[in-house]
């Protein structure tokens, strides 16, 4: 056991519980960047307060953004399409979305820029999304061991052009182009090497958030996109949904306690990624029902069956799936998930280490999850300072007595009460 700084799950259910999940990570942190690089002041509503949101806010004010988020909404003073040369390196922390997408902003600063993080982000292979921004005018030099942060980049801008990128590893680096693209001096074009894009979902999110604030972007064919020059984005107030990735750990906690959950405030029509997995707790038994702005799962009535199915479209929720099919009768199979290796952790490893603790027959292969359920036993769960492995596994807690999450405060990357929302429920 890890002692006073670990925390013991308490079994429960069946539930009956409403929830609010906090504002999505992703748009917060694309809505940060797109208002930054905006002429005027920008509001944004619902925005989440978290460490990887906290981490965007201060390089985004070292770069020279005035941004006030004490309280609702977020005012943030943008600078039309350039950033001052920053007085100290841009520490990222862990967050991906931070260090990708600045990599690629950092170009429109006054002087040079160089981007760091924790040791895991130095782990995180970046040299693929440096190697586009190459092909468009950047100048940037990889200080970091095998590919990874370090990162230094030069002043001068983006010129603009076609590039190629290997978005087989994270759709965040075609993400991080597209987000600094209207700012370039000509229209930018990305192809898609291979036609290959993992999390195509996330995409489709940046380019929603960028015509919201006014830039022309989309997809130029199956393969291509194409962000046109002298649409710079605008200022505008910008409501932030709740963030679907949140929510699938209380969807999950219905399935596997039984009884019902109800996510409030979730447009029917979001095009957030990992709503899809509503479809995924349907296919294996639970009920769902959806509102105009609510969604509720509700156990199912009798077992739940084990799925196969791709999770390339919305890895983040594969975490809690994964957890969830410890509960099914038969085996599950989580597959086309190669990216999770170079997540806050290699998830798929962990993923299979810690499954095995509760009793699982679990194997990880180059981009698969295999879990076959066992006879379910208590164990003290490893967390790897991965907010998602303690937000899923605590969930295991809910039937299994004896379950302890080591390190708890690591959700406070995404979601600092969601210790509390668990107790609640």
């Amino acid at each position: 056991m890890d002692g006073p700084a670990g925390l013991a799950i308490e079994p429960r259910g069946p539930l009956a519980a409403r929830v609010r999940v906090p504002g999505s990570k992703s748009l917060t942190n694309r809505a940060l960047l797109a208002a930054a690089l905006a002429r005027g002041e920008s509001r944004l509503s619902g925005a989440l307060e978290s460490d990887d949101t906290r981490v965007m806010r201060d390089c985004l004010g070292e770069l020279g953004c005035a941004i006030e988020s004490a309280g609702e909404p977020w005012r943030v003073r943008g600078l039309g399409g350039s950033f001052r040369a920053p007085r100290r390196t841009l520490d990222v922390g862990s967050s991906g979305t931070t260090a990708r997408f600045l990599t690629a902003a950092a170009a429109l600063a006054a002087g040079p820029v160089v981007i760091d993080g924790s040791p895991r982000m130095r782990e995180r292979p970046i040299d693929d999304l440096v190697r586009a921004l190459e092909k468009l005018g950047v100048r940037a030099e990889i200080l970091g061991r095998g590919g990874c942060p370090p990162v230094r980049i030069e002043p001068g801008g983006i010129a603009g052009g076609l590039a190629s990128i290997d978005a087989r590893r994270s759709s965040q680096y075609v993400s991080a182009i597209l987000l600094a693209a209207p700012c370039a001096r000509s229209d930018v074009e990305l192809a898609l090497e291979g036609g290959a894009l993992v999390s195509r979902p996330y995409v489709e999110l940046t380019l929603e958030v960028m015509r919201a604030f006014g830039a022309q972007a989309g997809f130029a064919g199956p393969a291509s996109l194409r962000v046109a020059a002298g649409h710079p984005y605008r200022s505008r107030d910008y409501a932030i949904e709740p963030d679907a990735s949140a929510a699938a750990y209380p969807f999950c906690a219905a399935a596997i306690a039984g009884g019902r959950v109800r996510v409030e405030g979730i447009p029917r029509r979001s095009t957030q990624a990992d709503f899809a997995l509503l479809d995924l707790l349907a296919r294996m038994g639970c009920q769902v029902e959806r509102g105009d702005d609510w969604a509720e799962v509700r156990g199912p009535r009798r077992a739940l069956s084990g799925i196969d199915v791709d999770m390339n479209d919305l890895p983040d929720a594969a975490l809690a799936l994964a957890v969830v099919a410890l509960f099914a009768e038969g085996p599950s199979r989580l597959r086309n998930l190669a990216n999770l290796r170079i997540k806050e952790s290699d998830r798929l490893a962990a993923l299979e280490s810690e499954l095995r603790k509760l009793g699982a027959d679990a194997r990880a292969d180059a981009d698969s999850l295999h879990i076959a359920p066992g006879p379910r036993r208590g164990a003290s769960i490893a967390t790897y300072d991965d907010h998602r492995m303690a937000m899923a596994f605590a969930l295991a807690g809910l039937r299994i007595p004896g379950v302890e999450i080591q390190d708890p405060g690591c959700v406070s990357k995404t979601w600092p009460d969601y210790f509390s929302m668990l107790a609640a429920l």
